[in-house]
């Protein structure tokens, strides 16, 4: 009666090809293999009550086993999260912490000295840059007031020769002592060729 019930028990099939290779699945049938009913090979009821009966017993084993190991890996997951294994990680965790956080640390004070040097030698720089602008200015400045100086003693010099109304009668007199004649002809060396008289 038990083993009839365990047959009723509905079990997982077993997944099999639908198909083999080498034939695909719009190739016709083999010419001797028309007419052929196919039946499936006989099957000894004792013997498969007896399978049957094997196969559950298998299952149920490996389930247990299974069970088990998923028991010993959820204890060992439970004592390291709350057992003294737990204290020992958490303290050597917050040790490393520590000591990554000090090294952490020295890196930082050893960029900032690095950075404070680049930063002074750049502020140095442009410093130099500032006075070596300025003096060019200053340079500059002083070579153009030079020469403004020197462009107001060449007008000193110029206006002592300015006709004024003082000395108008004289220069007068003298343009008509002394008459220049601008019409003449010069050569590609720049002397006079020629010469017109004055009238």
């Amino acid at each position: 009666m038990l083993r009839v019930a365990r047959l009723l028990v509905p079990r997982q099939a077993v997944l099999v090809e639908a198909q083999r290779g080498r034939k695909s699945r719009t190739d016709p049938v083999a010419k001797s293999k028309v007419g052929r009913v196919k039946l499936p090979p006989p099957v000894d009821p004792v013997e498969m009550v007896v399978l049957r009966e094997r196969y559950g017993d298998y299952k149920l084993i490996l389930r247990a086993l299974r069970l088990e190991f998923k028991e010993e890996v959820l204890r060992r997951k439970y004592e390291e999260e709350t057992g003294s294994m737990a204290e020992e990680r958490a303290r050597q965790e917050a040790e490393e912490h520590r000591q990554l956080m000090a090294v952490n640390q020295q890196e930082n004070q050893r960029l900032l000295q690095l950075r404070l040097q680049r930063i002074e030698k750049e502020t140095q720089a442009v410093e130099l840059k500032k006075m070596k602008v300025a003096l060019q200015q200053e340079q500059k400045q002083e070579k153009f007031i030079q020469q403004k100086q020197e462009e107001i003693q060449q007008l000193h010099e110029d206006a002592k020769n300015f006709v004024t109304l003082e000395n108008l009668d004289r220069r007068i007199e003298e343009a008509l002592d002394n008459p220049k004649n601008y019409n003449f002809a010069v050569d590609k060396e720049g002397r006079v060729v020629k010469r017109t008289v004055l009238q």
